[in-house]
């Protein structure tokens, strides 16, 4: 009988340095919200990578905020310093040139850790030349001397086959935790507030996009058809006004590009109201952290 690998792999990294487009592209499905605002992952995320021979649970967290100006980032930070603690494996992620003075606060950690680190040096295919790559890949080496370096590029693909090789390679053996077809631990209500929260990163500007919550208020299903009524959450009348726009043009707008993500994401018909609140300061309110899964 063949042995059965598993295990928890946690990436870790800057905002915007690739993280989540990594775990979509290793899953081969969209996942994680990709944008290039930086600071769009805001929970931790579980992505289940399975074969016949192994089972790899990867975690995908928000990029660590080096100067919080909310408590929300504040506790975006603690999942970051949670995911030192519960690793078979991890996947540090740097986007080629990004100064890595800038992260040492991150990666420190990761010169105690037990468990193996693979750490992924992201966007060569921006690189210049040959000798860029190297000579980053040798200031790397010399910070974190344990790890094995793999260049690679998420949005490409390129080189992804080789992480997947490697981590499996060290891998333990292991059970089936998750059923082997599933492909995240969070459920369809999840992931249909990041497709409404995705569209107002893509649409809206400046803060109005890190000043949004967005709650599932009722998720009715039948075979045919999803209805879905969910209310965006705001802190300000003047970002409640932008929201909908003149004449409800921009929030008409945003239902109509989420609602058709979401029926790719459902594969059915989708039935979708959106309204906005205010709720003053939620960023800083630990009540409203706490009804937004941000606290426990």
């Amino acid at each position: 009988m063949n042995k059965h690998q598993s295990g928890f792999v946690n990436i870790i990294g800057l905002p915007n340095v690739g993280k989540s487009t990594l775990m979509n592209a290793l899953l081969g499905e969209k996942l994680a919200i990709i944008n290039k605002k930086a600071q769009t992952t805001r929970h931790r995320i579980h992505g289940i990578l399975s074969s016949e021979n192994y089972q790899i649970v990867f975690s995908d967290t928000p990029g660590f905020i080096e100067k919080p100006a909310y408590k929300m980032q504040e506790e975006m930070n603690k999942y970051v310093q949670s995911t030192f603690e519960d690793a078979d494996a991890f996947l540090y992620i740097t986007a080629l040139g990004t100064p890595i003075e800038k992260q040492k606060q991150l990666f420190e950690p990761l010169k105690q850790a037990k468990s193996p680190v693979l750490l992924l040096i992201n966007k060569v295919d921006t690189a210049k030349n040959e000798e860029e790559i190297k000579t980053y890949a040798e200031r790397w080496q010399k910070e974190l001397p344990q790890a094995k370096i793999l260049f690679i590029s998420a949005k490409e693909h390129f080189n992804l086959q080789a992480v997947i090789d490697n981590i499996v390679e060290v891998m333990p053996e292991g059970p089936v935790y998750y059923d082997k077809n599933q492909l995240s631990d969070k459920n369809e209500r999840f992931f249909v507030t990041e497709i409404i929260r995705e569209k107002i990163l893509d649409l809206y500007q400046q803060e109005i996009p890190y000043a949004c919550q967005v709650e599932i208020d009722a998720f009715e299903e039948d075979e045919q058809i999803s209805r879905i009524r969910a209310t965006i959450y705001t802190e300000r009348d003047t970002q409640k006004s932008i929201l909908i726009g003149k004449g409800g043009a921009a929030i008409k707008k945003l239902g109509t590009l989420a609602r058709k993500d979401i029926e790719d994401f459902l594969q059915k018909r989708v039935y979708l109201e959106l309204f906005v609140k205010v709720k003053e300061n939620w960023r800083n309110d630990d009540m409203m952290l706490k009804y937004f899964g941000y606290k426990e």
